[in-house]
């Protein structure tokens, strides 16, 4: 660009231009956009959902990150796929503006191309640093002449439609080749988006934030979204998120495979007129869009236009609206400027929030308008439902207050800059290799070896139950050796219980990246960019003492005291073991007075005792100076009563074990300041990510998270002191950040080391006395070296855990006039003393089970097999599905009969799904001879009424029909798209599991099972159930509501018919709730399926 020339270049596009006859100012521009390194896509405002599909094609086709405003109807994008699949053909930026909170990532931004699409930005911060960065090349592409540059850095404006601009540039040649510029923006991004959802999730009381991130939520493909000015808005873009749908069918995932998203319509009212006329202007939209709109505005804005009320109530052409009104008596926006931190807080109120005590119910009222107020999260999401599933206009008002809006606000930004410039210090270590090593940051695992171990331990752990004379004790768990593509190898170490075998995965995926890098766990998760930074770690860990008290209290206030003075200074004391709460009190109050009051005493209850006895222990403990009280309480509800009558400290330990679905959600009632910590057993929550979140909401609300081991290995104990080093790193941090004192450094609860006699390893983690402290501590450099160079002793090795072999098979069965072949497929011994039998539902086939059955296949013969019609067996002799069915439920248990007859001679454990649940509870009712016990996934015993099984068996024969007629494809979409796989379509390998569903070789019988095994078409087995005496296992998903009530509908039965207690019933037959999964409980969470039918087995 020379001098005379004008910054900006108008370029008006006929629809005529292609790429090869544009006029030179838009070749000019086309070689911009491709030579562009840091290209950058900004989309505005966007009006109709043909321009969005435009502008999405044009992100698909650059491969540049894109900034969707609020308004462009991209930023609450609905997600039809998982995440991977999205990530791969979009590079989505949501949460720049949160992340241009840190002056380290304005200094990291380089952006040579800008495009923007579509209206102005919300969005101040990138307004600014946009101004900031310039000159670079800003290419604007709008429809109307009439220049928009307030900030005068546009050097191209395009005068054309979406259409024509997306089209030009669809024809041209750019590179697909994403850079690391764009892979790191996009993982700052990602990196800012999970704080804000820790923050927003983790804060128990309704804020305004949380309101436009369920509000998102909230949305379906069949409504929209208008915005108020003022907050809302501002709120919304920057907190407002995209979703999974669950509510797709097949057909919509089909047709979407190449963009599987679905778009939200979102609009606003952005002129002069500021506040003014907003709810009548979404009135307005609503008729125009002719979609359910839901409109989130502020207080003070319906009070400037309750005229939109008398609109509203007259509900011509139009779908019915839902009004958010966020109610903090004021203008709440003036709290977030720079202004609030200047002027007086009285000069505020009266003269910038323009407080009021209207009653909008009253003005609800008047106005015939159905109005609901909500003051909790609970009560929001229980309004959104009502409002979502009833006819009629509803304003949901939202109590929320200046001051509290403020506060929050100003947390989130304050961890948002925190976050960002963490994530811009990682992406700026000099590892040995580059530190984004592929575009998603992924590394290839070339193979994993188990192998189980048994070691020696000195003293039965204390949660072990000791049998009399018992001299030996020992523990015994699993090594994962993990080895990467480039050789690089990391161990873990999982035990038998499901939660650890993520933890042991974890661990073994985070030492093999650091070994791969030259590093240690501890700077993976905490890299450090300078010598100075690495002096801020803590390169110690103080450990606390473990101390059983099964001696007398003298015998063990000796003991403490001969720890003490081996450097102790934290000792955690067992109680509740076998004793009167009394004597406990009493052993505290022995062990305080002979180590003095300088030692931190922490006590276990391990929740032994009763809210009565906790108090009786309280009593007499409430002088000694406890630290805390782990779990004192039987129940968990009585766990805030105590901390309040007893006025001990309490921390939870049993209580994070059992939350690792969504622990934020269930930490929420836990704030109490009674409760002074959390004890995190990685290996129990489920690894070292819900650790570190359990411990970030700790450290929030001013907690210690205490890092305990349960009785592991020195390779779990080497991680776990990197962890706790992690762990006080992040807790300075905290405290830094809200500028408050920190407390003394934690004592981590790593003293099981003294239990073990001999380790995995020949060469231990030396955990001792540090003469430069005085203290007993672990070395982080010590861990870091043991892992580096970890080897493992093979004489505590009992064997090596080979991949286990699957063979597959024909078998041929006669069976009256039918000649049938089933494939089926075995794993383990034969020479195994237990059999399983899987048996799958409607359109699976014996392969859904192979993961399961290799889990099984060390300590059971394990033979899975396809159902008639599916997968490859085959039927001869049958009707057509036309006729009327003769396959029967009945027939195919006698089939099944003959075939397990042939294959295990001895009892069998059968395992069914659906379908194929209803089989087994059948076979466990007629042939109990040959059923050892019965495994029950989503199973129902058959519809009582009359009535309803004639309308079911029709409903089935007319799908039988579907089939044959119009295909597998066209049947899997209506099939998939019911409320019964809401959940299973949101998970990740739903893709997948359908393309298995096409995969069947005789449809005409698939046809005839659909008819002939309908639940319409066999009597319902209710009546036989109280009589069933082989053990039954009936398990259901925590979200399948319909077959948790028939899995506890069943209980009763049974429980009724034996006439005993139900305790003695329990111990036959059982129900067990599989968390966060629908149906498909064994699709969806293996994991804990595996864990139930595990210790079903144990008792059979």
């Amino acid at each position: 660009m020379t001098n005379s020339d004008p910054f900006t270049k108008y370029i008006h596009m006929q629809l005529s231009h292609t790429c090869t006859n544009a006029p030179g100012e838009m070749i000019g521009v086309l070689n911009l956009i491709q030579r562009a390194n840091n290209g950058l896509l900004l989309f505005g405002a966007i009006h109709s959902e043909d321009e969005m599909w435009a502008a999405l094609l044009l992100a698909k086709h650059l491969q540049w990150p894109v900034v969707a405003d609020i308004l462009s109807g991209l930023r609450l994008r609905k997600l039809l796929t998982s995440f991977s699949d999205i990530e791969r053909n979009f590079i989505f930026v949501d949460n720049l503006d949160h992340a241009l909170l840190s002056d380290s990532v304005k200094g990291w931004l380089k952006i040579d191309v800008v495009i923007q699409i579509g209206g102005r930005i919300t969005s101040k911060r990138i307004c600014q640093i946009l101004e900031e960065c310039a000159p670079f090349s800003y290419i604007m592409v709008d429809k109307h002449p009439f220049r928009h540059d307030p900030s005068h850095i546009v050097t191209h404006r395009i005068q054309t439609t979406i259409f024509d601009f997306v089209g030009c540039l669809l024809k041209a040649t750019v590179s697909h080749s994403r850079s690391t510029w764009s892979s790191s923006l996009q993982l700052l991004s990602k990196m800012v988006e999970w704080q804000i959802q820790f923050q927003i999730t983790a804060e128990s009381s309704l804020t305004e934030p949380y309101v436009a991130n369920v509000m998102s939520e909230a949305l379906s493909p069949e409504s929209a979204l208008f915005l108020g000015n003022s907050m809302p808005i501002r709120d919304a873009d920057m907190y407002g998120r995209s979703w999974p749908i669950h509510s797709h069918s097949v057909a919509s995932l089909m047709l979407n495979s190449d963009i599987p998203i679905t778009l939200m319509r979102v609009a606003a009212n952005r002129g002069a007129s500021g506040i003014d006329g907003l709810l009548s202007t979404a009135v307005g939209f609503a008729v125009g869009c002719n979609k359910k709109v839901f409109c989130v505005i502020g207080d003070i804005s319906l009070l400037h236009d309750t005229n939109g009320l008398a609109i509203l109530n007259q509900r011509k052409l139009r779908k019915p609206m839902t009004i958010l009104v966020v109610n903090n008596h004021g203008g709440a926006i003036f709290s977030v400027l720079p202004l609030a931190d200047k002027v007086d807080h009285s000069i505020m109120h009266q003269y910038f929030y323009t407080s009021h005590n209207i009653s909008i119910r009253e003005l609800c009222l008047a106005h015939s308008v159905k109005h609901l107020h909500v003051k909790t999260k609970a009560e929001l999401e229980e309004a959104l439902y009502v409002a979502q599933h009833e006819n009629m206009d509803c304003m949901v008002e939202i109590e929320s207050s200046i001051d509290a809006n403020a506060n929050f606000h100003s947390i989130l930004k304050k961890n948002a800059s925190q976050t960002a410039q963490d994530t811009i210090r990682f992406l700026s270590v000099p590892f040995n290799q580059c530190s984004v090593k592929d575009e998603f940051c992924l590394y290839k695992i070339h193979k994993i070896q188990c192998s189980k171990y048994r070691f020696a331990l000195s003293a039965p752990s204390t949660s072990a139950s000791v049998v009399d004379n018992c001299k030996e004790f020992y523990r015994e768990g699993f090594i994962l050796s993990l080895i990467l593509e480039d050789g690089s190898v990391g161990f873990g170490e999982p035990s038998s219980i499901f939660p650890s075998v993520r933890c042991g995965l974890e661990m073994a995926i985070l030492n093999a990246i650091a070994n791969s890098k030259g590093s240690n766990l501890l700077d993976i998760l905490h890299p450090s960019t300078n010598e100075n930074n690495k002096c801020e770690k803590s390169l110690e860990v103080q450990i606390c003492a473990l101390l059983d008290s099964n001696e007398s209290a003298a015998e063990v206030a000796n003991v403490a005291a001969a720890l003490v003075k081996e450097g102790f200074s934290a000792i955690k004391l067992k109680v509740a073991r076998d004793r009167d709460p009394v004597q406990d009190g009493m052993f505290v109050q022995e062990v305080r007075k002979k180590v003095g009051c300088q030692i931190i005493i922490r006590v276990d209850a391990n929740r032994n005792w009763t809210f009565e006895e906790a108090m009786k222990f309280a009593s007499l403990a409430k002088d000694c100076n406890l630290q805390y009280i782990e779990e004192p309480v039987q129940d968990e509800d009585d766990i805030l009563k105590f901390c309040e009558e007893s006025g001990l400290p309490v921390a939870l330990d049993e209580t994070i074990d059992k939350i690792q679905e969504n622990p934020l959600e269930k930490l929420v009632k836990f704030t109490h300041p009674g409760i002074v910590a959390v004890v995190i057993k990685p290996s129990v929550v489920g690894g070292f990510e819900n650790a570190a979140l359990i411990a970030q909401w700790a450290h929030q609300l001013g907690k210690m998270a205490v890092v305990s081991s349960a009785f592991e290995s020195s390779l779990s104990l080497a991680a776990y002191t990197q962890f706790s080093s992690y762990l006080e790193i992040q807790r300075l941090s905290t405290f830094k950040l809200f500028d408050v004192k920190a407390a003394p450094s934690v004592a981590h609860g790593l003293g099981t080391y003294r239990w073990l006699k001999e380790d995995i390893t020949p060469n231990p983690l030396l955990i001792g006395h540090n003469p430069r402290s005085g203290l007993v501590e672990a070395s982080v450099d010590n861990a870091s070296r043991l892992l580096r160079n970890f080897q493992v002793d093979q004489d505590v090795i009992c064997h090596t855990i080979a991949e286990e072999k699957v063979c597959r098979y024909q078998l041929n069965v006669e069976h009256n006039n039918l000649s049938c072949s089933f494939e089926v497929i075995e794993t383990g011994l034969k020479t195994n003393d237990t059999t399983l039998v899987f048996l799958h539902g409607f359109m699976g086939s014996g392969e859904d089970w192979i993961t399961i059955m290799k889990t099984f296949s060390e300590s059971a013969r394990c033979i899975s097999i396809d159902l008639p019609g599916h997968g490859k067996s085959t039927l001869h002799g049958m009707k057509s599905a036309t006729e009327e069915p003769c396959l029967s439920l009945e027939i195919v248990a006698e089939i099944l009969h003959k075939i397990i007859h042939h294959v295990a001679p001895e009892k069998v454990t059968l395992v069914g799904y659906s379908m194929g649940a209803r089989i087994a509870l059948y076979m466990a009712l007629r042939f109990s001879s040959k059923i050892k016990g019965a495994v029950l996934i989503s199973a129902s015993p058959g519809l009582k009424d009359k009535l309803a099984r004639k309308i079911r068996a029709a409903k089935d024969d007319s799908r039988a029909r579907s089939v044959i007629a119009h295909g597998l494809q066209l049947f899997l979409s209506s099939w998939y798209a019911g409320e019964l796989w809401k959940s299973l379509r949101s998970h990740p390998h739903f893709n997948r599991i359908i393309s298995t569903r096409l995969q069947h070789n005789d449809i005409q019988n698939l046809a005839q099972m659909l008819s002939g095994l309908s639940i319409g078409r066999h009597p319902p087995l209710w009546d036989d159930l109280p009589n069933c005496r082989v053990p039954l296992l009936i398990i259901h998903g925590e979200k399948d509501k319909k077959f948790k009530k028939i899995a506890e509908a069943m209980m009763n039965t049974i429980c009724s018919g034996l006439r005993s207690k139900v305790e003695e019933v329990n111990d036959v037959h059982e129900v067990v709730e599989i968390p966060n999964c629908g149906h498909a409980a064994h699709l969806e969470n293996p994991l804990p399926v595996i864990e139930a039918l595990r210790q079903f087995m144990s008792k059979l």
